[in-house]
C-alpha cells in the first residue's frame, strides 16, 4: 500500500522560510517522478513543482514559484522536499505531494498524502 506523509507545514510572516518533508513507502520511490501540489481555499489544486525520477537533477516549477522554492529527493530516505523561500501570502495552502509529474497530478486519483498546511500572515 502506498503511503505519503507531509510535514513541515506552518504559519510564517511574509519573507519567511519553510521546508516541506514528504516521506513515501509502498513503492519504489527512485523510480517515480514526485510533484508538490497546493491548494488554497476556494480555488483548485495547483501544481507546484516536480523532481523526476532517478538522482532528481531534473525539476520543473510552476512560474509563481520560480527562484523561490527548491524541490529536492532523498532516494535513501525514500523523501521529497521543497524548500520555500521568501514566501508570500498567497503561498498560503494545503500543500501535499503526489507521486507523478504534472501530468498525473493534473488528473484526479493520483496518490497522494493528506497535506499540510501553509499559512503565511502578518
Amino acid at each position: 500500500e502506498i503511503h505519503l506523509v507531509e510535514s513541515g507545514g506552518g504559519t510564517v510572516q511574509p519573507g519567511g522560510s519553510l521546508r516541506l518533508s514528504c516521506v513515501a513507502s509502498g513503492f519504489t520511490f527512485s523510480n517515480w517522478d514526485m510533484s508538490w501540489v497546493r491548494q488554497a481555499p476556494g480555488r483548485g489544486p495547483e501544481w507546484v513543482s516536480t523532481v523526476h525520477a532517478g538522482s532528481g537533477s531534473s525539476t520543473n516549477y510552476a512560474d509563481s514559484v520560480i527562484g523561490r522554492f527548491t524541490i529536492s529527493r532523498d532516494n535513501a530516505q525514500n523523501t521529497v522536499h521543497l524548500q520555500m523561500n521568501d514566501l508570500k501570502p498567497e503561498d498560503s495552502a494545503l500543500y501535499w505531494c503526489a507521486r507523478g509529474g504534472f501530468w498525473a497530478v493534473a488528473g484526479t486519483g493520483y496518490p497522494r498524502g493528506q497535506g499540510t498546511q501553509v499559512t503565511i500572515t502578518s
